[in-house]
């Protein structure tokens, strides 16, 4: 009898102390200084620190020499990168959680006069593969947007990894995935990942 009054009364504890935490404080993504992500700020996107060696932050590249430009990862590590601002699908707070919709879009100047943000493209008819590329524009959810909302994911503490799997469309058939980055020729794409996601840290400019 004791032993489940014990246990009743331990339930009652855990329960109160969830309570009076703020749910809120465990779902935000942090940038590399724990500050929360926000909507009006400008970030790099970097690999996260186990793998800094391999590259440094995300730009925008031509696959071709024509538009539209696609999402790449330099070469080198000391270099960050465009920076890029994440927009949340609840522009009420403005504040960038786990696992909710968002757009990202790169703050940066390129030959192509079309959006910087982020959408994930199509069937390659020659690699096979899908690769994430600009001209999305920003806001209206919907069925004729889904393909340009992303999911920013803990992975294992050891970073953030960036996911397709928007749920801006609830009737919309959507192959979900982590996004990674594919080593073409010298070159880093980011794409629909076959597994490997690719690891990153948030550095506000």
């Amino acid at each position: 009898m004791y032993a489940i009054s014990f246990f009743y009364y331990s339930i009652l504890i855990l329960c109160s102390y969830c309570h009076c935490l703020d749910p809120g404080s465990f779902s935000a993504v942090l940038d590399i200084d724990g500050q929360e992500l926000g909507a009006t700020e400008k970030y790099y996107i970097l690999p996260a620190s186990h793998v800094r060696g391999n590259g440094g932050g995300l730009a925008l590249s031509s696959r071709d020499g024509t538009c539209p430009h696609f999402v790449m990862q330099e070469s080198h590590a000391q270099s960050n990168g465009h920076p890029v601002r994440l927009l949340p699908v609840n522009k009420v707070d403005g504040k960038i959680s786990l696992s909710s919709d968002v757009n990202i879009v790169f703050h940066a100047a390129t030959t192509c006069v079309q959006a910087t943000g982020w959408k994930m493209g199509g069937v390659d008819a020659i690699t096979g593969r899908r690769y994430v590329k600009s001209g999305a524009l920003t806001g209206r959810p919907g069925a004729s947007t889904v393909s340009n909302w992303f999911k920013v994911e803990n992975e294992h503490g050891d970073g953030y990894k960036i996911v397709f799997c928007p749920s801006v469309c609830s009737f919309c058939k959507v192959v979900c995935g982590d996004v990674g980055v594919f080593d073409e020729n010298g070159k880093k794409w980011l794409g629909l990942s076959d597994g490997y996601p690719h690891i990153v840290n948030f550095k506000k400019t």
